[in-house]
């Protein structure tokens, strides 16, 4: 993936998720903003000389998760991605996804997003 092009997937993303917000729907919210993430957190790993198999958001942020090198802010919000909604499909931590893919951009890469 070019540096363009992760840039290019995780505005989309985001645009996305802001869009579903504004129309009501926060779970797929946060399904875009996780996705967001994982753009972020693929061109990270690939900076860093990383290769995962995945191309799954999840599968990304499970390893940064892990990661030995992660920065601590990094491994909190990366946290708030893999957080199980709850019956009410309502995260049970008070975290707001889509600002947190900024939070990892800049945390990880030195990048913003609006």
């Amino acid at each position: 993936m070019s540096h363009a092009n992760w840039k290019q997937l995780t505005n989309i993303e985001l645009k996305l998720a802001k869009d579903a917000r504004q129309a009501g729907n926060e779970g797929r919210a946060r399904v875009c903003a996780r996705r967001a993430a994982g753009h972020v957190v693929g061109e990270y790993l690939r900076r860093e000389g990383i290769t995962i198999k995945s191309e799954s958001a999840l599968d990304r942020l499970r390893y940064l998760e892990t990661y030995s090198d992660t920065p601590a802010l990094a491994k909190v919000t990366v946290e708030h991605f893999l957080v199980h909604t709850t019956p009410e499909h309502k995260l049970p931590i008070d975290a707001d996804l889509i600002t947190d893919v900024d939070i990892l951009a800049r945390d990880l890469l030195g990048e913003e997003f609006e």
